[in-house]
């Protein structure tokens, strides 16, 4: 998993809304895009995980209970999204019916095919992309975006939040890939469903506002 993480980070500095980013070019509205097209994909963050631990087996009793705890948490996230945006000037009617770029198309298509089938423990994949993102990723480019355009707090809170918040998220994640179910064919399966979560987050932010 190591590597997929290392192979995925490294992809996203070719990314141009990223590229951006690093750089210290970013304008406030490549910014106001990024977190339109984020919306539309986060709101559908809990909605998986609900639907995955619905299909998890009674007898997988503590991963069940993982991935409900985690739909708990990230159910209002879309939320912080919203507040930065208006916060911004914008109306929260346009962020709320803003329509899915193709790669969000693409990520929430998978990921909900995956969360129906029977015990989809896999996702143990796509929360480590997602999740790393936030532990990662999130909190050194809320302080990036906040420096190079003058923002305030309640403007990148999204971006802030998630890179403490998901310090925790990670460590429960990690309990579960240690769960005593886990197999050499569970595990293959896990490291596909990043590697695939990876390009598919990837391909999302490579393609901001192409609906």
């Amino acid at each position: 998993m190591t590597q997929v993480w290392i192979d995925f980070e490294t992809a996203l500095l070719g990314v141009p809304v990223v590229e951006k980013i690093h750089q210290g070019n970013l304008s406030l509205e490549n910014y106001k895009l990024l977190l339109l097209d984020l919306r539309q994909q986060v709101i559908d963050g809990s909605q998986w995980i609900s639907r995955a631990a619905s299909n998890i087996d009674i007898d997988l009793f503590e991963l069940r209970s993982a991935f409900i705890e985690h739909s708990a948490t990230e159910h209002k996230d879309y939320q912080l999204l919203e507040k930065n945006y208006v916060n911004l000037g914008e109306s929260i009617n346009k962020i709320r019916s803003g329509e899915k770029n193709i790669g969000s198309v693409a990520l929430s298509s998978f990921i909900f095919q995956q969360a129906s089938k029977p015990n989809p423990i896999d996702l143990l994949g796509a929360m480590f992309i997602v999740e790393g993102i936030g532990k990662r990723l999130s909190g050194y480019w809320g302080e990036l975006i906040k420096e190079q355009l003058n923002l305030k707090d309640d403007q990148v809170s999204f971006f802030s939040y998630h890179g403490v918040a998901d310090e925790n998220h990670f460590h429960r994640l990690e309990q579960a890939l240690n769960h005593s179910h886990m197999n050499k064919d569970l595990a293959i399966q896990i490291v596909k469903t990043a590697k695939t979560t990876a390009r598919l987050y990837q391909l999302q932010l490579a393609e901001l506002g192409n609906y």
